[in-house]
């Protein structure tokens, strides 16, 4: 029906455009148009994170998409089957419009929907249920921060507002927010599960009842950089709240099977030997650097990679790193007679010492073949000890 529809000729397609009301016409222009084999793509690729949403200019949606892992992969799968819908709305196409003005005709007001409702109530639950996991449990700071349970109705009410305002679908938060200040209280006779969950559910059904109406002017029309802003804010406070519930009240296993919690292991790490010598050794790296420039330190970090297996070569001939070609070549020949697996008899000792002799033979060629090079290096090395 919808692929039908979106190749009709462009008279029909403006015959239909003239019935529209008044309102539609001046509102509705159309955009670049979108194309649902490529909305379809997204979904598969980054449905999880919301990223079809974002390609149809759903980013409300998108949010709630990617805060909630697709609404564990449920409303992922649900949005292969409304793609084509959510296509129609976004090029704001004839049909579609067609289709919103009946609506608004028969329903003056947005009809009840099982799906929305549920979305908004998880919604709100899991973001309060976040919030008020991230609060402290022990006092810091010498502040008991349990005082902030009483913010709970702000994160159920953006919930359930961010939810309702999807789609051609709107409404103000006071209501819902007022509904859940009025349950707050109760926390002192309900256990936490049942009061966050009676506080949500009353403030969708306040958000339903009092706040929803239909969208009948699309949104303005943003930049992608403006979009892309409030995404990204709206992303760090929520992954504010992980991080915090990690900090504070998460915990980790060490060896012995001891629970440490991670705000005391962090604190500890960053007092460890290991972190202070790293700390000191980034700090005279940075100073290195200021004097001699970075280029310096990167060919440092060549060298230490050992790209053509010198330093390795050094240790297996057990000579230093200044040594002569004529030491280095004394030395390959008493390891190599020591070495020498015709020494051996047994089957086992004679494959091991196999294996060491062709690692001495190896490394004697490595260093040989680097002999110019390390001339050069030692005769630097003298140059500046002079």
């Amino acid at each position: 029906m919808g692929a039908t529809a979106a190749h009709k000729p462009p008279q029909q397609h403006q015959n239909q455009q003239n019935h529209l009301p008044k309102e539609f016409k001046e509102h509705e222009k159309p955009e670049s148009e979108k194309k649902v084999w490529l909305a379809v793509v997204l979904w598969l690729v980054g449905g999880l994170a919301g990223v079809h949403h974002l390609y149809l200019r759903r980013d409300r949606h998108a949010f709630v998409c990617w805060a909630t892992c697709g609404g564990l992969g449920l409303a992922w799968l649900a949005d292969l089957f409304s793609l084509p819908r959510y296509v129609r709305e976004a090029n704001k196409h004839p049909q579609f419009l067609e289709e919103f003005v009946r609506k608004l005709k028969t329903h003056p007001k947005p009809p009840f929907s099982v799906n929305r409702f549920t979305c908004a109530i998880l919604t709100g639950y899991w973001w309060s249920y976040l919030f008020l996991a991230a609060v402290p449990i022990d006092t810091f700071y010498g502040i008991n921060w349990k005082f902030l349970y009483w913010l709970a109705p702000i994160p159920v009410t953006l919930g359930v507002w961010t939810v309702g305002n999807i789609g051609r679908q709107c409404g103000g938060p006071w209501p819902a927010f007022l509904a859940a200040v009025v349950v707050a209280p109760f926390r002192h006779w309900l256990a936490d599960d049942t009061w966050l969950t009676v506080m949500v559910f009353c403030s969708a059904l306040v958000f339903d009842t009092y706040s929803k109406e239909w969208r009948r002017k699309p949104s303005k029309k943003t930049s992608i950089c403006r979009r892309m802003s409030i995404l990204g804010v709206c992303g760090i406070l929520y992954i504010s709240m992980w991080i915090a519930f990690l900090y504070f009240n998460g915990t980790i296993t060490d060896s012995n099977g001891d629970e440490i919690p991670v705000h005391e292991a962090v604190y500890h790490f960053f007092t460890s030997p290991w972190w202070v010598d790293l700390k000191q050794s980034l700090h005279e790296t940075y100073i290195f650097a200021q004097h001699h420039g970075w280029y310096q330190i990167w060919l440092q970090i060549v060298d230490l990679s050992d790209p053509h297996g010198e330093q390795n070569a050094y240790k297996v001939l057990d000579v230093s790193r200044d040594a002569s070609q004529q030491e280095i070549t004394s030395t390959w020949r008493r390891l190599s007679r020591e070495s020498h697996p015709d020494k051996e008899r047994d089957p086992q000792l004679r494959e091991a010492a196999q294996q060491r002799f062709l690692e001495i033979q190896q490394a004697y060629n490595i260093l040989s073949n680097t002999r110019s090079r390390r001339n050069h290096r030692n005769k630097k090395d003298n140059q500046d000890f002079s």
